[in-house]
């Protein structure tokens, strides 16, 4: 199973950046594809980006065009680069395989969007 370790979060204002960063274990790391998973308070764990083994990428219309995720296979690490930062983009950021079947996640790492 793959163990995951998320870092990068903090308190930004609004129209700010951060790097959001997951480094996983294990030697098959790039055969996922994965993905930037967020709860924001009171609603549920939503998918925001994801990157395949291929590199090709995709996001949700809520973030599209603001975030950027990439992945670095040699140091088993993928980023989320967000620019443009919301309020409503407070959430636990977590990174994970996508799919999966929801029974691991790390302990995520807070961003606060707030002026």
């Amino acid at each position: 199973q793959v163990q995951l370790v998320e870092s990068g979060g903090g308190l930004v204002q609004p129209g700010g950046s951060l790097r959001l960063s997951c480094v996983a274990s294990g030697s098959i790391f790039r055969i996922y594809s994965m993905g930037w998973y967020r709860r924001a308070p009171g609603k549920q764990r939503e998918l925001v980006a994801v990157i395949t083994s291929g590199d090709i990428t995709n996001s949700a219309d809520s973030v599209k065009g603001r975030f950027t995720i990439s992945r670095d296979n040699a140091k088993n690490t993928v980023y989320l680069q967000m620019n443009s930062l919301k309020p409503e983009d407070t959430a636990v950021y977590y990174c994970n395989t996508v799919p999966n079947d929801g029974g691991y996640w790390g302990q995520g790492t807070q961003v606060t969007v707030s002026s």
